[in-house]
C-alpha cells in the first residue's frame, strides 16, 4: 500500500492503495465518486472515461501511480449543476436511453471540444471512437456535440 495525494475535481484527496490500483476503483471505492462507470475493464468501451489534465483517458487501465500531479476530473466535477454546455446539449438533444455510457461519452466529448472548439465530423468520430453505446444513440451524440459547439464556455 502507498499514500497518494490526488487532485480530483479541484479537491485534494488522500488515498492509501496499492500503486497498481486502477483509478476507476480509487474513484468509486475510495473517493465514493460513482458517476464513472465500469464497463469492460480493458479500456475498450469508454464508460470509465475521465479527464487526466485536459485529456480523456480510460480510468479502468490507469494505475493510480501514473497520475502524479495531474488533476483528475470526473463527470461529477465537469460542472456543479450539470450546466456544462455538453451536458446541456445532451439534454436538449435527448441523447440518453439507458444512460450507462453517457458519463464516459460526455467526458470524451468535453475533452474534444476543449482542444478542438469547432471539430469536423471526422474529428468528432475519431474522438468518440471507442466510446460504445449499447443503445446505439451515436447520431444523437454527434448532434449534441455539434449543438455544444455553438454554446459558450465549452
Amino acid at each position: 500500500m502507498a499514500k497518494f495525494n490526488l487532485k480530483i475535481n479541484g479537491q485534494t484527496q488522500e488515498v492509501d492503495v496499492d500503486p497498481t490500483t486502477p483509478m476507476l476503483w480509487v474513484l468509486r471505492d475510495h473517493v465514493k465518486l460513482v458517476g464513472t462507470k465500469y464497463g469492460c475493464g480493458i479500456a475498450q468501451c469508454g464508460a470509465c472515461t475521465v479527464h487526466l489534465g485536459n485529456n480523456a483517458v480510460r480510468s479502468c487501465q490507469l494505475p493510480v501511480s501514473a497520475v502524479g500531479e495531474q488533476e483528475i476530473t470526473t463527470i461529477e466535477g465537469l460542472s456543479e449543476n450539470g450546466n456544462h454546455p455538453v451536458q446541456q446539449a445532451w439534454l436538449e438533444i435527448d441523447v440518453p436511453q439507458c444512460g450507462y455510457c453517457q458519463a464516459g461519452q460526455i467526458m470524451s466529448a468535453s475533452a474534444l471540444l476543449k482542444r478542438t472548439p469547432n471539430p469536423s465530423d471526422e474529428e468528432i468520430e475519431s474522438a468518440m471512437n471507442g466510446n460504445i453505446c449499447r443503445c446505439g444513440t451515436y447520431t444523437r451524440i454527434k448532434k449534441a456535440i455539434k449543438t455544444a459547439v455553438n454554446a459558450e464556455n465549452v
